[in-house]
C-alpha cells in the first residue's frame, strides 16, 4: 500500500502540542510523505505556521498580552509582530470557554516550553533533515483565511508563494503541495499570481461537491472532509476529473463509529479508496499500511 500519500497533520499533533517544532521533528522521525504548515501572518507581515488566525486556544497570550484582545474578545496573530509572537508558550489545544484541552489524554497542558515559528523556519528544519537523513520528505502548506489577510491590507499569497519560491518550491515536480478553503483565491494563485505547484482544493460541505467539475480546472487534488466520503460521488466525479483525494482528519481517539483506529483506516484507505489522508498519528497510519497487502 506505499501508493496512499500519508500526510503528519499539524506535524505527529497526536503526541505533542501542534504546529512547533518539537511536534514537526517528531513527525518527520516518523517518516511521512509529507508535514503539514498552516499559515497566518504576522503584524510585520511573517508568515507564521499556526493553525488558527486566533492565538487564545494554542498559547498563553492573554497572560503575557492581556489588553491586546479585540472588541471580540480575541486575540489575533496579525496584531503581534513575529518577535512579540516568539516570547509566547505554546500548548494542546484548549476550548476556550473551559480552558480544558480538546484532547484530554494528549500531551499535559502547561507542562515543558513550546513555541511559535515562522514557516522560514519550517523549512529549514525539513529541508535540513533531508540533507542530514538522506530522506526526501515535502512540504504542505495551507493558506489560511486570505480574505481576513486581505481585509487587514495583507496579500498572504504573494507573501506565501515568494517564501516557497526563495526555498526552491516553484512547480509540480517539487515536494509541495499548497491547500486552501478559499476557491476563488486558489484560481487566482493559478492564474493572476502564475503558480505552477500542486494546488489543493480543501473542502468541508456536500454542497461543494457539484463544483468539483469547476475546480479542476486549476487545481490538481481535493482535501475534502472525510464525511464527505460517505454521503457523495465525490470519489468518481475525482477520477474522472483526474483529481487525487487526500482527506481530512484520521485521529485515533476519533473513530467514526468505527470499531477501531484499524477498522477506520480500512474503510478510508481501503474501501473508499482515498489517495492519501491527514493524520495526527502518522505512525499509526504508516504501521497499517505496512500491515496491508
Amino acid at each position: 500500500m506505499s501508493n496512499k500519500t500519508i500526510i503528519a497533520h499539524r506535524g505527529a499533533s497526536g503526541y505533542l502540542p501542534e504546529h512547533t517544532v518539537a511536534c514537526k521533528a517528531m513527525a518527520y522521525a516518523m517518516h511521512p510523505d509529507f508535514i503539514e504548515q498552516d499559515v497566518v501572518l504576522s503584524k510585520d507581515k511573517i508568515p507564521i505556521v499556526i493553525h488558527d488566525i486566533h492565538l487564545d486556544t494554542t498559547t498563553n497570550v492573554s497572560t503575557l498580552y492581556g489588553d491586546r484582545r479585540r472588541e471580540d474578545g480575541r486575540y489575533y496573530v496579525i496584531d503581534f509582530t513575529f518577535e512579540e509572537l516568539k516570547t509566547l508558550k505554546v500548548h494542546e489545544r484548549i476550548d476556550i470557554s473551559s480552558g480544558k484541552a480538546v484532547y484530554p489524554n494528549r500531551f499535559p497542558l502547561g507542562k515543558l516550553r513550546f513555541g511559535l515559528h515562522s514557516l522560514a523556519e519550517e523549512i529549514e528544519l525539513i529541508q535540513g533533515l533531508n540533507k542530514s537523513t538522506g530522506y526526501n520528505i515535502g512540504i504542505y502548506p495551507e493558506i489560511k483565511d486570505p480574505q481576513f489577510h486581505r481585509n487587514e491590507g495583507m496579500d498572504i499569497s504573494l507573501i506565501v508563494l515568494g517564501i516557497l519560491r526563495e526555498y526552491g518550491y516553484t512547480s509540480k515536480k517539487d515536494l509541495c503541495l499548497l491547500q486552501c478553503f478559499d476557491g476563488l483565491e486558489l484560481q487566482r494563485i493559478r492564474t493572476e499570481l502564475k503558480c505552477e505547484l500542486c494546488l489543493v482544493q480543501l473542502m468541508e460541505l456536500e454542497s461543494e461537491i457539484k463544483s468539483i467539475p469547476h475546480f479542476a480546472n486549476y487545481v490538481d487534488g481535493l482535501g475534502p472532509w472525510l464525511g464527505l466520503l460517505n454521503v457523495s460521488n465525490l470519489m468518481e466525479l475525482a477520477k474522472e476529473h483526474h483529481l487525487f483525494v487526500h482527506a481530512y482528519t484520521l485521529r485515533a481517539e476519533e473513530l467514526n463509529n468505527a470499531l477501531s483506529f484499524d477498522d477506520l483506516l480500512y474503510k478510508i484507505l481501503i474501501k473508499d479508496g482515498v489517495d492519501g489522508v491527514f493524520t495526527d498519528q502518522p505512525d499509526l497510519v504508516l504501521n497499517f499500511l505496512n500491515r496491508v497487502p
